[in-house]
């Protein structure tokens, strides 16, 4: 027996997709205090390119982590908002202090390889529950991401 939600898509397939949002979620709020950490101890030769990156990098990962906590709220469900719970969840780590900007691309690009995982798993059920909107989300952010990974990789020679 289905049952819909306010926005007329099956419960029991949003309430799996709440889930997995919540843990992007999680991810995403750990890679973005990373990447402020990174932002803030950045040196050397690269610090006046990479402290910019990192910025236009976190400032996009904020946008992300209210765009998915809103997606939760649509679809009925609470977002989670304790950081205790984000590192539990996150398989992003929490990064130590990292001034050499290759090792903080290197840094970044693990956590995209982890978020991208997870959006295209999104992806696949917000299809399965017709979720347009989760689904036109995850599409933008997987197209937008592939193209940073490129670029933070050809940083760093990869």
């Amino acid at each position: 027996m289905s049952t819909e939600n306010r926005i007329g898509l099956d419960s029991n397939k949003t309430k799996k997709l709440a889930d997995k949002l919540n843990t992007l979620l999680a991810n995403y709020s750990v890679f973005y205090q990373n990447t402020r950490g990174y932002h803030w101890n950045i040196k050397g030769d690269s610090f006046f390119v990479m402290h910019e990156k990192f910025e236009e990098l976190y400032d996009d990962l904020k946008i992300k982590i209210d765009e998915v906590a809103e997606r939760v709220l649509t679809l009925g469900y609470t977002p989670n908002h304790k950081y205790t719970k984000y590192v539990e969840v996150s398989e992003i780590t929490e990064s130590e202090k990292v001034s050499d900007g290759k090792a903080a691309v290197n840094e970044i690009l693990e956590a995209f390889k982890i978020t991208l995982k997870m959006q295209r798993e999104i992806l696949a059920l917000s299809g399965e529950a017709d979720d347009e909107g989760t689904n036109a989300l995850m599409s933008d952010y997987i197209s937008e991401q592939e193209k940073l990974v490129w670029m933070y990789a050809s940083y760093v020679g990869k």
